[in-house]
């Protein structure tokens, strides 16, 4: 509803020139022209006066107050400005709280808009992903169950495929888990000092026949035989195994992937390099998104969840750092982080 500050004005001035006039037939000596005069004068001044106060100060700002009220009801706040006011205006204040409550709400409904549409991505994204283990190996249960499991050759062969399919599908519900776990703070870090040159090794051990399979070469720089670091020791592990798997997976046959520390007063920047087919630049921004592919074809075919840079960015925000990746198509990619330096190794002087 909006309100008219003609109409009150004018019953404002009808009022004042009324009383005024009155007031004057109270003096005997105050003829009938003189109050039809006095009447008219006092009417125009104070429905001139009421009229500048109401309009500019009053009803315009409330006006304002209205229009708002009404996008709130509505949830119409996109694209809304900011509505100045005059300095004497004493709804100034008022409008501001309200103009600022409406600014609030609508980065509420912005925010519940980006959650609404990443809740559907992320649905679309496991269903997908959770669909086709299970339908491999439903696939092959039921190729054996329709008779195959006679012949020992095909029933073995079956088994097996079936049996990896559901490897992969638990080590997708794990990697979920372990996500799901960071997010929500489930997942406390454990701070100590530790070597990463020790913690590589140990990756490295892990990883062998994996590499081993695609002909690719693991090595540390041998720069720094001892790396102190504060960090937790799992959680790392686990940030470097995915780093190093994702680095063979995209290595060429015959490639090389080396891990290397760059070592400062205060921090060690963990890289880890490949010479494999790189990451094109427009992919860059959004590699550590759950399910995020860069090609997903080829991605299915070499194995993966799909989840470990996601994890590798949560459990580095934990830290309290970062991933950061230098990438060429076809030349490889270098992702590095940065830990802070054991206080033992730093007092020491090392490095």
């Amino acid at each position: 509803m909006m309100y008219s500050s003609r109409v009150l004005a004018l019953l404002l001035a009808l009022c004042i020139s009324l009383i005024t006039t009155l007031f004057l037939t109270l003096f005997e000596s105050v003829g009938t022209n003189a109050l039809v005069v006095t009447f008219f004068i006092s009417f125009s001044v104070s429905y001139i006066l009421a009229f500048i106060i109401l309009e500019f100060l009053i009803f315009r700002e409330i006006n304002k107050i209205y229009r708002l009220i009404e996008k709130l009801k509505k949830k119409e706040l996109s694209g809304l400005g900011k509505q100045k006011s005059g300095v004497l205006n004493p709804l100034e204040k008022i409008n501001e709280e309200i103009f600022s409550f409406a600014q609030l709400k609508q980065k509420e409904i912005d925010e519940l808009k980006k959650l609404e549409a990443f809740r559907k991505e992320f649905i679309a994204d496991i269903s997908h992903e959770l669909k086709t283990p299970i339908f491999a190996a439903q696939g092959f249960v039921h190729t054996l169950l329709d008779g195959a499991v006679n012949d020992k050759a095909v029933r073995g062969k079956f088994l097996k495929k079936a049996a990896k399919s559901l490897d992969g599908l638990d080590a997708l519900v794990q990697d979920l888990l372990t996500l799901s776990h960071i997010e929500t703070g489930q997942i406390k870090m454990h701070f100590e000092s530790l070597d990463m040159h020790k913690l590589a090794d140990e990756v490295i051990e892990q990883l062998e026949d994996k590499a081993e399979k695609r002909n690719v070469k693991l090595k540390i720089d041998s720069a720094h035989q001892k790396v102190l670091v504060f960090a937790d020791w799992q959680r790392i592990f686990q940030v470097m195994t995915n780093l190093v798997s994702n680095a063979i997976k995209h290595s060429y046959e015959g490639g090389e992937v080396e891990i290397s520390f760059d070592v400062s007063k205060k921090n060690v920047t963990v890289h880890v390099k490949d010479h494999g087919e790189g990451i094109p630049p427009e992919h860059l921004a959004r590699i550590f998104e759950r399910f995020y592919r860069v090609d997903k074809s080829r991605s299915r075919e070499k194995g993966g969840t799909g989840l470990g840079l996601a994890i590798v960015k949560h459990i580095l925000e934990n830290h309290g750092t970062k991933a950061e990746v230098e990438s060429i198509p076809n030349k490889g990619s270098d992702f590095s982080f940065k830990l802070p330096r054991a206080k033992s190794d730093v007092e020491s002087g090392n490095g």
